[in-house]
Parts: C-alpha cells; sequence; structure tokens
C-alpha cells in the first residue's frame, strides 16, 4: 500500500558518462538555428515503464549502455557542450564530453508507482536538469534507468530543446533501442564538417506585432527563465469516446487536439475570471516542412485572438478559431532572432497560454527487444507562468484502469489552478 501524500524514494543513485565510440575532433561545431535559439530556455522530460519479464529484467546496465557507443557516433552534438561565438551567439561544441547516465532504484513496485495519483511522480525517474551555470560543462542529454522492487524498469529522458523538438527527440531515442535490439542504424551520420542550415518554414504574415514569444531577462549562463508562480503539472486521459461525446454535444467537427484546446481554454478563462486569457499560442508540428539532417525544431508557431471573453463563447466557437484563425509567427519569430544575432532570451511555452499538439509524437513506438512501454509519462519545464497544455498519445490499452484509447493531456499551470481546473472540467465534461 503506497501513501500517495509521501512518494516513496527513489535511491541508490549512481552516476556515469557515455561518450561517441570514436573521436568527432574538438574542431567541429554544430551551428545552432535561429529557432533552436529560441526553444533554449525550455527542456523535455520524458518517462518510459515497462513491465517486469524476463527480457527487461535481465537487461544489464552494460546491455544498456552498449548500443550507446554507435548511437552517439550517429548523434554526435549531442555528447557537445554549448560555448559562445564572440558575438555571443551559441553553438555546440562537438567535444565527445558525452551523455550523464543515472541508475537509480525504486523501493515499490511498478504496479503500485503507476496507481500513485500524484502526477509529478514522474519528476523522481528523470534527471531535471538544466543547462548552467557552468555551461561549457552541461550535459545536453541525461538517461536515468530506474529498477523496481519485483521487476520492470522506466527509463527517464531529459532532453535540451535547443537542440530539437519532440519528434527530433523520439527518433534519438528511438534509435537507441533499435541498436539495443540488434538493428543497425537506418540514418546516416551527420557530415562532420557540415554546418545547420536555418529551416524555411511555413509563410508568415508580415505583422510588427509578435505575440506568441516573451522576451525575459538575460539569464546568462543558467538557460532557465525564473518564475513568479509555482508551477505544477497534473495529466489525465480522454477517452475517445468521450471525446465523441464533447464533439457531438458542441456539434464539431474539428479535431480531437482542437476540441479539448478549446474545452481547456474556455474552463481557465472561467477561474482566471478578471484574467481572461484571450490570447493563446497554437504550437504543431509541420509535415510540410521536410526535415533536414537529424535534429530539427520543425513546429507551426501561431496566435489566436479571440473578440469575446472565452467564458462566455461556444466550445465548439473557440475549437473553430483554433482550427481556422490561426496566425503563424514561425517565420517572424525566427528573423528576430537573426536581427539581434541569437542573444536575447525568450520563451514560447507559456509566454501566453500554450496548447501543443503532440499526438504525432510516437511515445509508444519505443521497442526494447520487441517490448513496448505501457505507460509513458510526458512533461515540458521552464514553461513561462501562463502555462501550457500538452495533448499526447494515449496507448490503446490504457494500464491499470482498462479504458482505452483516446489522448493523455498533460496540464503545467500555476499550483493554484490545478484543482479549480480539475473541479471546472469535471463540471463541464466529467473528465479530469
Amino acid at each position: 500500500m503506497v501513501v500517495e501524500d509521501e512518494l516513496p524514494a527513489v535511491y541508490g543513485h549512481k552516476l556515469s558518462t557515455v561518450v561517441p565510440g570514436s573521436v568527432t575532433g574538438e574542431t567541429i561545431v554544430y551551428e545552432l538555428a535561429n529557432i533552436d535559439l529560441v526553444m533554449k530556455l525550455h527542456y523535455l522530460r520524458s518517462v518510459y515503464y515497462f513491465k517486469a519479464n524476463e527480457i527487461i529484467d535481465n537487461l544489464t546496465i552494460q546491455d544498456l549502455k552498449g548500443p550507446m557507443f554507435p548511437w552517439l557516433d550517429v548523434y554526435h552534438p549531442v555528447s557537445g557542450r554549448i560555448r559562445r561565438t564572440d558575438n555571443g551567439r551559441p553553438y555546440v561544441k562537438c567535444n565527445d564530453c558525452g551523455v550523464r547516465i543515472v541508475e537509480t532504484k525504486c523501493g515499490v513496485t511498478l504496479e503500485e508507482w503507476l496507481e500513485i495519483k500524484d502526477s509529478s511522480r514522474w519528476r523522481q525517474l528523470v534527471p531535471e536538469k538544466v543547462l548552467g551555470p557552468d555551461l561549457q560543462f552541461s550535459p545536453l542529454v541525461f538517461v536515468q534507468f530506474t529498477r523496481f522492487k519485483c521487476g520492470g524498469m522506466a527509463i527517464g529522458f531529459s532532453w535540451s530543446h535547443v537542440l530539437g523538438d519532440a519528434i527530433t527527440a523520439a527518433n534519438f531515442i528511438h534509435l537507441w533501442a533499435q541498436l539495443l535490439s540488434g538493428g543497425s542504424p537506418k540514418c546516416q551520420p551527420i557530415h562532420k564538417h557540415e554546418t545547420k542550415t536555418e529551416k524555411t518554414l511555413i509563410k508568415s504574415p508580415t505583422s510588427l506585432e509578435l505575440l506568441s514569444v516573451k522576451q525575459v531577462e538575460l539569464v546568462g549562463d543558467s538557460w532557465l527563465s525564473l518564475n513568479n508562480s509555482k508551477m505544477a503539472t497534473y495529466s489525465f486521459q480522454i477517452t475517445e469516446a468521450k471525446i465523441r461525446q464533447i464533439q457531438a454535444k458542441e456539434s464539431s467537427k474539428v479535431s480531437s487536439f482542437e476540441i479539448i484546446s478549446a474545452l481547456i481554454w474556455q474552463c481557465l478563462a472561467k477561474i482566471r475570471k478578471d484574467k481572461e486569457p484571450t490570447l493563446v499560442t497554437i504550437c504543431k508540428n509541420d509535415p510540410s516542412v521536410k526535415r533536414s539532417g537529424l535534429f530539427s525544431n520543425v513546429q507551426k508557431i501561431g496566435t489566436v485572438v479571440s473578440d469575446f471573453f472565452p467564458s462566455k463563447v461556444a466550445i465548439s466557437k473557440l475549437a473553430s478559431m483554433i482550427a481556422k484563425q490561426q496566425v503563424i509567427e514561425t517565420k517572424i519569430i525566427e528573423d528576430l532572432v537573426e536581427k539581434e544575432s541569437g542573444t536575447p532570451d525568450f520563451i514560447i511555452y507559456g509566454a501566453n497560454l500554450t496548447f501543443i499538439d503532440m499526438e504525432g509524437v510516437p511515445l509508444y513506438e519505443l521497442e526494447l527487444k520487441d517490448q513496448k512501454p505501457i505507460h509513458v509519462d510526458f512533461s515540458i519545464d521552464g514553461v513561462g507562468d501562463e502555462g501550457a497544455v500538452l495533448v499526447l498519445q494515449c496507448p490503446q490499452k490504457t494500464y491499470g484502469n482498462g479504458e482505452s484509447g483516446g489522448k493523455m493531456v498533460m496540464l503545467i499551470l500555476p499550483e493554484d489552478q490545478i484543482s479549480p481546473l480539475r473541479e471546472a472540467l469535471e463540471s463541464a465534461s466529467g473528465i479530469a
């Protein structure tokens, strides 16, 4: 029996470092694109849970580390460290300093862990490190392996968003799993003398007012913007049947992401009352843009402005606005960073209330020797005070409660808004 207000200790931390199997060469650098630098204060955190069985429990730390040497040969910039040019623009020096590995144990079973209602449980299973203050020594990626009582394992990945988006991070993780399973790299290594080129994204309006980003106080070598509010996370599942029910109730033909975002937008507007968010940011993968190379921050970043108080607008209307009235600002953002030589510091997530469509991120396609995760926790750190909402994949059969399909939603909001939002969602649609 687990006491929910006191998470079981994760203990026995062992630290090590894995480097590429071959020398990259200290003269090799990886240039960061303008959109990469906009994302530099954000971090992706994911935890993959694998049930106890002979295959998973017999994997030794040597088995887990062995594929990392060729893995990091392919993704050699991941093993580098941040440096700055003479004018202050950051880049990655490919000096093979490596990826940090953490080994831990957990004092409860995997089943007991997943029954814990505290949505912050995942934080003990993934390093919450950020870049800096010793920037030139800070790893860009951390991997944590946690063994549970009576078997089973969690794999936590901490990914610096400056390297790429969630799909880039997922592709990175999947290659390691492929190598672990006896495969060979299906992608070619980056040409070590070829610097990164800027991406050309969807055309954006030539607006003088940029709404989706917030310039924050210069952070120097500590790459995390401080919040005025204490932020918290909460995740829940919305089944496919419940999504269809909401769509039918609202007579709406929009996507799952749009109807979920609209529902949460309206509920948060009611909670925030005199500070109703009439401006929101929408972030989605941009399938129209071809991903060049292994590293890409390819998102359509846009804003939606409501001329009415969202608390008074029908959910179907808000969903339609999200679907049809976005003003895409990605190109303007890149141009701004280029103009400023990459030196100002910005945030995207949480600059406004931000809805992030991550349905296309293949969280449940990770396979370790044919074993897939039974559950995945995914969140973002470095979110601003306005908060963010992630809409994610859900396993076809959700572990532990028998419900199937649908979407997982991760809320990243000021702590004092989580409980009121849960109550509002329960009252409005019987979810959360």
